[in-house]
């Protein structure tokens, strides 16, 4: 389907990536996964023609049709929903105005008639006679209902936008589909919904991803960039990810090795070099020596975030009592009679499309927001740091650097202990005496968490802590959430994440009504599959 052939890429100078040569076939799905900065995107784009590369070339089989997800959520606010969902298929799209503008003419020619003809097989051809019960068939499996199908694009919520851009890519069944984070700002059944899809999709797919759950659902095979080189792998993210841990370890364990026995011999060296009688045997273990290399690690682009949570006290018995909060926000009720309690090892999982319910009932907990009624009660021992999804006033209009920043979170002012805090965290040398406010998303998320592990809770509330964090970043928190001896509550999109680490789920209904499942996540969906709720 594509071949790409000693491909390389440079900025100012710089190899982003060299001498790339890869296949990719049909009926297969390819996860492109790297580092923040490695150049997925731009290698996704090089791909899709959207940018040439420096050297090398990319070859598309002929008669291929290409579908690739939009990013500009604004290029089609001018056309209703389903006029930019059959775009996808731009050739059929345009048959269909011409033939409409056709038809419209008061009279018609003979020639137009002809036309009219040949437009109408090509049409057909194409599938235009199904073209808007197939745009309509995938827009509800994305969970955009039908009283959205005529609305203009300008007049749709930005999440409902995502879903439709996704769904023109995918409409018309294209032999070739590239996406770029398709599963941003999702809800778990149109996950659900375009994991299914991809499986049954007969071409190829190449997707770039930092959901783990899904790359390992859909992919049957893992384009990895990092050391400047693009390599490919056949399994999904998990395999990848052990075998490389594998590989890793085996260079490690060999060049360990190699150092232990260049010690002995320079040890042998060093001792009888001088000695007539040992002589021969120090010149040839000086000639083994000479073969022996230490075998450099490969500079990895990748980089993980140690997250660790350490609680100043074990939380007791009374931890949190919840007894019918309601809240109304802008007129609309996100909260409705809402009571639960908190047990000892519980860790929640906050999942489902009402994230205005989440973020409510989480600023509630914190203090941040009063109930329109009802209670919520702390238990003396319980001590919690919140995560908020919006981390904007703790770095708006704010002059420190990161060190003066995470100073006033820290018990140990100490500048030393406060740059080796903020190393582990992946900002080194010079980065922290960058002024918080110019951060990246991913950079203030890391901040936020350096704070709740400084704060010594014995309860963490996180409200989609994942957004702006790369795959590395994410398996470090997963890692740190998973491993730690405290509450958890976490409302998060990452299917892994929370499956991983939460033992009980909170699930909230449009009217703000909550479902609570003491169950793992993978058993609260099976049993919503079981009664047609998914």
């Amino acid at each position: 389907m594509i071949t790409v052939t000693d491909l390389s890429l440079n900025y100012s100078g710089t190899p982003l990536f060299a001498h790339v040569d890869l296949q990719f076939d049909r009926g297969n799905c390819y996860g492109i996964i790297g580092a923040n900065g490695a150049g997925k995107s731009t290698f996704l784009k090089i791909l899709s023609g959207e940018l040439d590369s420096t050297s090398g070339e990319v070859s598309i089989l002929p008669n291929v049709r290409m579908s690739v997800l939009k990013q500009d959520q604004n290029a089609y606010d001018a056309y209703p929903v389903m006029d930019t969902v059959i775009m996808g298929n731009q050739r059929l799209y345009d048959i269909g105005k011409e033939k409409d503008a056709l038809y419209a003419k008061e009279e018609m020619t003979d020639e137009d008639g002809l036309l009219a003809c040949r437009l109408e097989e090509e049409y057909a051809e194409l599938g235009g006679w199904e073209a808007e019960s197939s745009a309509s068939r995938i827009l509800q499996g994305l969970g955009v209902g039908t009283q959205f199908h005529d609305t203009l694009m300008a007049e749709l919520d930005p999440r409902l936008k995502v879903k439709v851009l996704l769904a023109q890519a995918l409409f018309g069944e294209p032999d070739l589909l590239m996406m770029d984070e398709p599963t941003n700002n999702l809800d778990i059944d149109a996950v659900n919904w375009l994991e299914d899809f991809l499986l049954d999709f007969e071409g190829t797919v190449i997707v770039v991803s930092h959901d783990r759950h899904f790359l390992n659902t859909v992919c049957t095979h893992i384009v990895d960039i990092d050391y400047g080189k693009i390599k490919m792998y056949v399994g999904n993210y998990d395999f990848w990810y052990e075998s490389s841990q594998l590989v890793q370890q085996l260079v490690k364990n060999q060049n360990k090795r190699n150092e232990e026995k260049i010690k002995e011999l320079q040890d042998f060296i060093s001792r009888f070099s001088a000695n007539k009688s040992k002589s021969k045997q120090a010149t040839a273990r000086r000639k083994l020596l000479d073969k022996l290399t230490v075998q450099e690690m490969p500079a990895s682009s990748r980089r993980y975030p140690f997250v660790g949570f350490t609680p100043d006290r074990e939380v007791g018995k009374d931890i949190l009592f919840v007894t019918d909060v309601s809240k109304t926000i802008g007129g609309v009720k996100v909260l409705d009679k809402v009571s639960f309690i908190v047990g000892h090892d519980e860790k929640i999982a906050f999942v489902g499309d009402n994230e205005n319910a989440h973020t409510a009932l989480f600023k509630i907990l914190a203090g941040e927001l009063e109930p329109d009624e009802g209670t919520v009660k702390w238990g003396q021992t319980a001590a919690f740091s919140y995560f908020p999804k919006d981390n904007t006033p703790y770095f708006q209009d704010c002059e420190d650097d990161l060190v003066q920043w995470l100073r006033q979170f820290s018990r140990d002012p100490q500048e030393q202990y406060l740059r080796g805090f903020l190393g582990r965290m992946l900002f080194s040398g010079e980065e922290v005496n960058k002024p918080v406010k110019v951060l990246s998303g991913g950079e203030k998320v890391r901040c936020m968490l350096s704070r709740m592990m400084l704060s010594g809770a014995n309860v963490l509330m996180l409200d989609q802590p994942t957004n702006h964090l790369d795959l590395e970043s994410i398996a470090a928190l997963n890692k740190g959430l998973e491993s730690v001896n405290c509450n958890v509550l976490v409302a998060s999109h990452d299917h892994q994440l929370i499956q991983t680490v939460c033992n009980r789920v909170f699930d909230f209904t449009p009217e703000g009504k909550l479902i609570d499942s003491k169950t793992t996540y993978d058993e609260y969906l099976a049993r919503q599959r079981e009664q047609g709720a998914l």
